[in-house]
């Protein structure tokens, strides 16, 4: 007796578990939720140091394929980072702004390579004080021979060329490799330059003025014709439903991040490749200081 009264009540939980389940579906279907079909803008988020692309192109082929998502805003607030994932991010927004309206809004700070993705986007907003611009390369490396010298060290190296311990720690950089990087860091910022100009629909000769790495304010970039408004991430959303022609109050969605280990949980996106750079040497970036740090 006492084993079919346990059966009945496990049923008629598990009844009530499957009826809760359905109406949250549901209300999530008709209220506009990321499970209605109703028309929606998508807010990805690009945040702190640019290390690694994965997940962020991830999320946009995901909206990519979407037909509820109309528009996507990415959210930035990134000092810059690695060149190579930098420009990956700025083709990954330029692939989907063909199928998405895309637009950029700027919290914090969108500076150096955080700037080089917002301008792959159709609009870019951003807040007066929002630190951004610092259009530039950079190269850094430490010359630690002086200090091991102290402590009764030397290092020794074994290379198949000449150039292969460019920026070593372990001894001073000649001047034909000063030059060798100074040309690869030319080309690089070259290549920001052109993207900077093709998506503000500049002059190349005038972005070139001013890529010498000075930052600018919100307020100061939209003079300069680096942003089109200034705002925030509201003002943002509303104006990529505007363009992508949603009536009404858009729905709103924030696309889950997968695969977050306690690693990153704890330390930050990318922190596992922070922590080898810090010791790899040579890192040619588009990177800015963060006045908040």
């Amino acid at each position: 007796m006492k084993g079919e009264t346990l059966k009945n009540l496990l049923a008629a939980v598990g009844a009530v578990f499957i009826i809760l389940i359905a109406l949250s579906l549901a209300v999530s279907y008709f209220s506009g939720g990321s499970l209605s079909r109703a028309d929606k803008v998508a807010v990805v988020e690009l945040e702190g140091i640019i290390t690694d692309p994965s997940e962020i192109s991830r999320q946009f082929k995901d909206l990519e394929e979407r037909d509820d998502v109309k528009a996507v805003v990415l959210r930035i607030d990134s000092p810059g980072g690695a060149v190579g994932p930098s420009q990956e991010i700025y083709g990954e927004i330029k692939r989907l702004k063909e199928k998405k309206t895309v637009v950029a809004s700027m919290g914090t700070i969108a500076a150096s390579g955080g700037y080089y993705a917002a301008v792959a986007a159709q609009k870019i907003v951003a807040n007066p004080g929002t630190i951004t611009g610092s259009i530039g390369v950079i190269v850094e490396f430490m010359n630690a021979e002086e200090l091991l010298s102290k402590i009764g060290l030397k290092g020794y190296v074994v290379k198949s060329g000449k150039y292969k311990d460019v920026g070593s720690p372990l001894r001073k950089m000649e001047k034909e490799e000063e030059k060798l990087l100074q040309d690869v860091i030319d080309d690089v910022n070259g290549q920001f330059i052109r993207a900077v100009a093709e998506g503000r629909n500049m002059k190349v000769e005038d972005v070139a003025m001013i890529a010498d790495g000075r930052i600018f304010s919100g307020k100061q970039a939209k003079e300069k014709g680096l942003i089109d408004s200034l705002g925030g991430l509201t003002d943002a959303i509303e104006l990529s439903a505007k363009l992508a022609g949603i009536e009404g109050k858009p729905n709103v969605i924030y696309p889950e991040r997968k695969g977050l280990s306690l690693w990153k949980a704890v330390f930050g996106e990318g922190a596992a490749k922070n922590f080898t750079e810090l010791f790899s040497g040579l890192r040619i970036m588009y990177m800015t200081p963060n006045p908040e740090r």
